[in-house]
């Protein structure tokens, strides 16, 4: 569990990276394999939209830890999403060529061979740890329940 943390931690110190030079009006890429656009910052805000990995946005505003963004292909498609859940570097999925999907989804989490064998110097970690985490899922009408029962703050809009 401590080695999943530390993956985590260190992918989210990655993008937290390329998310600190995001300004109005930058050019943005998804650099997760999804992310839902929301009508605002809140957890249980409707939903306008799904992108995914590698798509190229537009950023409109910038809030916190989340932008207000809207898609290069489809104009019509604005929201707003996690700043982590995107990159200032574009993504050229044509190039990939014989790349595995295990490290195609390894880059777009911010690790590249340097990384991977520092860690593989280190300690033995299971890289499908990470992909089991990330694979959880949580339905908002059982949070919003969960967070009401537990007389828990809703935070966000």
């Amino acid at each position: 569990m401590k080695k999943i943390i530390i993956l985590l931690f260190i992918g989210l110190v990655a993008a937290g990276f390329a998310a600190a030079q995001v300004s109005a009006g930058g050019t943005l890429y998804v650099a997760v394999k999804t992310v839902s656009l929301k009508s605002g910052t809140g957890i249980f805000t409707s939903d306008r939209g799904t992108l995914a990995y590698g798509d190229r946005v537009t950023v409109l505003r910038v809030s916190g830890n989340n932008v207000e963004i809207r898609s290069a292909a489809n104009s019509s498609l604005t929201g707003w999403a996690p700043r982590s859940s995107f990159t200032v570097n574009q993504i050229n999925q044509g190039a990939v060529g014989n790349v595995s999907e295990r490290e195609q989804a390894m880059a777009a989490r911010g690790f590249n061979q340097e990384v991977e064998n520092t860690y593989k110097t280190q300690g033995n970690y299971n890289y499908a740890d990470v992909d089991r985490v990330e694979a959880i899922t949580f339905n908002a009408a059982d949070l919003r329940r969960f967070l009401e029962e537990g007389r828990l703050a809703m935070g966000g809009n």
